[in-house]
């Protein structure tokens, strides 16, 4: 039986390539007009943005490489065939980036903390790096559409940046926003559970009730909906510093939880458990 094991694993690897080949074939992408010339991509992974130029597309985030021939053709039927030019990561994960060398833009922008570490990753293509970099805010005036990039201190990474349409009222978030659902804060990347609320904070004191605020994962949303988003991680956490203060050990809040409140922000990659073990590793409070 012991000899037959390596045939077995070849067999169940053999029979699971179709399934990793086919992994994106049902994937379609969806655009969603916010603005005039402006979109919310969705497909697989994070959440872009797509802005047209009078000769070139900007796009902000990536996906996936499997995903770049039907990026394409959705951003050439946005834009009447016009190149993708610019192409912004706002920061370091796989479903931001992984296709930055299949979409063959120009030149692609991100926070130099960004390059960093995917210099620092051998396996991910070289010309999917970024070819320019900034380390606090770049302004971007590309055929008269106006944008603003803006690093923010360590919050999911220590490399996430937001963009400002300044023109059209919008935001992308990147990860600074899983809509309706428990964030995933990297914490081995240089994240902060505290950063991030408070980055949050910042973003909805320098916005108004009609800004459209597009989430790394989610739903579109608004203003309202960031402060529902912000108000989550205050009150969850506070009720882990409770705990805390009450003497119960890590392994007893986990147990106990945080309450029928918050179920619905249980997801299958952040659930409840894994939010309050991230909590649990905030940085104290200095006084």
């Amino acid at each position: 039986m012991l000899r037959l094991q390596p045939l077995t694993l070849l067999l169940l690897l053999f029979l699971s390539l179709p399934v990793l080949a086919n992994r994106f074939a049902n994937v379609e992408i969806n655009a969603t007009p916010l603005a005039d010339n402006l979109y919310m991509l969705t497909g697989s992974g994070g959440n872009m943005a797509a802005l047209v130029s009078d000769n070139e597309v900007i796009l902000v985030d990536a996906q996936y490489a499997e995903l770049a021939d039907k990026i394409n053709a959705k951003l050439a039927e946005l834009s009447a065939g016009k190149a993708l030019g610019t192409l912004i990561n706002t920061h370091m994960h796989g479903d931001h980036v992984n296709g930055n060398s299949a979409l063959m833009p120009k030149r692609i922008i991100a926070h130099a903390n960004v390059l960093k570490r995917l210099t620092a990753d051998k396996a991910f293509p070289r010309n999917g790096l970024p070819t320019e970099t900034f380390t606090s805010q770049l302004r971007l005036n590309l055929n008269g559409q106006k944008l603003r990039l803006e690093y923010l201190p360590p919050s999911h990474t220590d490399g996430d940046i937001i963009v400002w349409f300044e023109d059209k009222n919008v935001v992308h978030m990147g990860d600074m926003l899983f809509e309706g659902r428990f964030p995933f804060i990297d914490l081995n990347n240089g994240g902060s559970v505290r950063g991030y609320i408070a980055n949050v904070a910042y973003v909805i004191a320098n916005i108004d009730d009609e800004t459209r605020v597009i989430p790394g994962h989610g739903e579109l949303t608004d203003k309202a909906g960031l402060q529902r988003f912000y108000q989550m991680m205050v009150k969850t956490l506070a009720q882990v510093e409770l705990m805390q203060a009450k003497g119960l050990s890590n392994e007893q809040i986990v147990e106990t939880g945080l309450g029928e409140e918050w179920q619905q922000w249980h997801w299958n990659f952040i659930t409840e458990q894994r939010w309050i073990n991230t909590l649990l590793q905030a940085e104290p409070l200095t006084r």
